[in-house]
């Protein structure tokens, strides 16, 4: 009202009035609301007032859930510590029945025992004192404690001395078996010690005897083999033999015996055998070592053949004398490795039986005795230096035997290559094949070094000498210069003293030494990556059969990649006699005959145009020559050189037939005559060579179109936005150029063009 009242003006007042008009109708618009839901509200209060009654029964029924819930709780309560009681009952009856079981057992035990005694039965006496020892101590001790104390000490006394009793005479017993070699009783005792509690005790002593059984085979076949003929079929491997005939040993009383310690001793027991059969073993094996160092002379060999090495003037010995030795040396460490890899995996099946249920320190720990058994036992040092002074004799054995292969090299008329190619490649490869017969990874990587080292640098350098002498050209200055490298490259071979040369050959024959040295060196490049796949394949092999370690394939794979190396090398050497060949050989001979072509008018008439259609002025000519040329190239070289060859002659005439080509004039017949005469040359290089050359002649066959135009515009149907799918290897300059050759074309229309 203070606000109506304070108003004073008629506008003032019509907007209080227009907002209270507003108010009234949104009340109005409720009230309506209201009413209208009055007959919804009236009908869910009827709903409600007969509801009443329903939850007054809800009510009751809910309280009677609730005493009845509550009982059933207090009844499972009851029956649940009734149960516990019974539980406890039942294990403190099954404590006492076990606790007389154990006093019962020790009774039985202790007559049982006496009579087994009396009787001589050690089995059974040894059950007895076992079933003892396995009584719960605790029960034991609380059974002394009751009203019966003094009989079971009593008991138990008797026990004991039984105990030691027995050990006593299975002891005895076992030593007198095993003095007299009675396998079936010393077995016999060797079951009963685990019975005692004595299971490294039984270990140790029948080791003891499985040690002197094999040291007696041992002995017996090392007599054998100082007295064998040396004329016998075996004689040049008997000592491989021998050490083969101790590791069969060995291996025949593992697997006899195997199945014993584990039945009566448990699994995880067969290392401890093996460990002292392997200490004999190293016994015997040193003893092999040194009849074998003695009989075969190692020793000496070696040193003589690390002097001719050191010393070029030391005396050298004859390869040949080598060979039985070193394949005698292969053969013993490849049997080691049989017979190691044999033990590791018998033991590592035992330790996996007997750690399935071990924490993972226990299965870390017996891995590192595996290990240092197979790594620091005597068999394996006196291999591995026997492998040592085996690598340095076969290095040897393999360069001298390359350097009489390549000193004894000869060529028989219609062959490609030459002896030595084949020899070498035998000789490596047989150095190769015994280093991997040794089934030792790091000996097979040390001669495929060897080997790398040996046709990278000694036998790569033997042919690159000859092909340095050049291939004999027909001119007095090739001739010189060819005369002055084949001196040149005698003296450095003479100072090198790897070969000898028997002075300047003939032409004829100079020419088939570089060719046939070209034949030598592609097939060098083939030969080794065969020789790589062979090696990849054997290798394989040889990894999947469990030699090596966990870096034997990362080792084998970095040689071999050396030799696929070696491999380009020899490639890229055949790549610069090619080379070599094309400029002395083809170029000399090529140029002149392409530079006839500036001695024939290209300026000419439909009459001379006729006339060189029926009498060629140049090309056939030049066809002629080239087929003369290539012939005895295409006798003398292998076809994928005699491919290469071609290849690089094909560049050479498209070469120099273009600069030719910018030395002439042309008209528009002449352009024509061109034309067809690159369309000949074109044709019969494609019949010579299985390279592509429409690629090498793009050029000049461009240059063909352009001197085949009738008007310089003409060159816009073919240029730019016109050209459609030829790409022009022509710049506007070049073109401008070629268009320059036609006499009949102007200068003036030649500058207007907008290339």
């Amino acid at each position: 009202m203070e606000r109506l009242r304070a108003m004073s003006g008629l506008r003032e007042l019509q907007a209080a009035y227009g907002e209270l008009c507003r108010e009234e109708q949104a009340v109005q618009e409720e009230l309506d609301a209201l009413v209208e839901q009055q007959s919804v509200v009236e009908n869910k209060m009827v709903a409600l007032q007969r509801m009443g009654p329903n939850l007054q029964l809800i009510e009751g029924d809910a309280q009677q859930l609730a005493g009845m819930i509550a009982f059933t709780c207090s009844l499972a309560e009851n029956v649940s510590s009734k149960v516990r009681q019974l539980d406890l009952a039942k294990n403190r009856l099954y404590q006492a029945i076990q606790r007389a079981d154990d006093i019962l057992d020790l009774k039985f035990c202790m007559d049982g025992v006496q009579t087994a005694l009396r009787g001589e039965d050690y089995e059974q006496a040894a059950a007895h004192i076992h079933r003892y020892l396995s009584l719960d101590k605790s029960v034991i001790e609380l059974s002394r404690q009751g009203k019966e104390g003094g009989i079971i000490d009593a008991n138990l006394k008797l026990l004991q001395e039984s105990e030691q009793r027995l050990k006593a005479i299975v002891t005895e017993k076992f030593d007198a078996a095993m003095k007299q070699g009675d396998l079936p009783q010393v077995e016999r005792f060797f079951k009963i010690f685990p019975l005692l509690g004595l299971h490294e005790e039984g270990l140790s002593k029948f080791s003891e005897y499985l040690c002197k059984q094999v040291a007696k085979k041992a002995e017996e076949n090392l007599q054998l083999v100082m007295g064998t003929d040396m004329s016998d079929r075996r004689a040049a491997v008997i000592f491989a033999d021998t050490l083969t005939l101790l590791f069969e040993g060995i291996a025949r009383v593992v697997e006899t015996h195997q199945p014993i310690v584990e039945t009566y001793y448990g699994p995880g027991r067969l290392y401890t055998l093996i460990k002292h059969l392997q200490g004999e073993c190293d016994q015997q094996v040193e003893k092999v070592v040194e009849k074998f160092v003695k009989e075969r002379d190692y020793h000496r060999q070696f040193q003589q053949v690390q002097n001719s090495m050191m010393r070029s003037s030391a005396e050298k010995i004859e390869p040949r004398e080598l060979d039985p030795i070193l394949t005698e040396v292969t053969l013993m460490n490849a049997r080691s490795e049989l017979y190691l890899r044999f033990i590791k995996r018998r033991i590592t099946a035992d330790f996996e039986v007997g750690d399935s249920m071990a924490p993972e320190e226990v299965k870390q720990e017996h891995q590192k005795q595996l290990d240092k058994l197979l790594n620091n036992c005597l068999l394996s040092c006196t291999m591995q230096e026997l492998i040592g002074y085996y690598i340095t004799m076969e290095q040897y054995f393999m360069r001298e035997t390359v350097n009489k292969a390549v000193a004894m090299d000869s060529y028989e008329k219609g062959q490609l290559t030459s002896s030595m190619v084949d020899d070498v490649f035998y000789i490596v490869k047989k150095c190769i094949g015994r280093a991997l017969s040794s089934s030792s990874i790091d000996c097979l990587c040390a001669m495929i070094n060897h080997s790398t080292t040996e046709l990278e640098s000694d036998f790569r350098e033997v042919l690159y000498n000859k092909l340095k002498q050049g291939f004999p050209a027909t001119t007095f200055q090739d001739f010189q210069r060819g005369v002055t490298s084949a001196v040149n490259i005698m003296h450095s071979s003479l100072q090198q003293g790897k070969f000898d040369t028997k002075g300047i050959e003939s032409t004829d024959e100079a020419k088939q030494s570089f060719l046939v040295t070209l034949n030598n060196v592609e097939v060098c490049s083939e030969n080794i990556m065969t020789l790589k796949k062979t090696l990849e394949s054997d290798c394989a092999k040889l990894l999947s059969q469990g030699f090596g370690g966990e870096q034997a394939q990362a080792k084998i794979e970095s040689c071999l990649s050396d030799m696929a190396a070696v491999s380009n090398k020899f490639r890229d050497l055949l790549q610069e006699g090619v080379s070599d060949l094309n400029n002395t050989a083809i170029k000399p001979q090529v140029k002149p005959w392409i530079n006839l072509f500036l001695s024939i008018s290209h300026s000419i008439e439909e009459e001379e145009f006729s006339e060189y259609e029926a009498n060629d002025p140049w090309v056939q000519q030049f066809i002629v020559h080239l087929e003369q040329q290539m012939t005895e190239f295409k006798a003398g070289l292998s076809p994928v050189i005699y491919d290469n060859l071609t290849g690089l002659m094909t560049s050479l005439i498209a070469t120099e037939l273009e600069k030719v080509l910018l030395k002439s004039s042309f008209n528009r017949l002449g352009g024509l005559q061109f034309d067809k005469e690159l369309r000949s040359l074109i044709a019969y290089l494609t019949t010579v060579t299985t390279w592509t050359i429409r690629d090498k002649f793009a050029r000049l066959s461009q240059i063909a179109t352009i001197l085949n135009l009738e008007r310089v515009t003409e060159i816009l149907d073919y240029w730019g936005p016109n050209s459609g799918p030829l790409t022009w290897r022509l710049t506007p300059a070049e073109v401008r150029r070629v268009l320059g050759l036609r006499k009949d074309f102007r200068d003036e229309d030649i500058k207007r063009l907008r290339l």
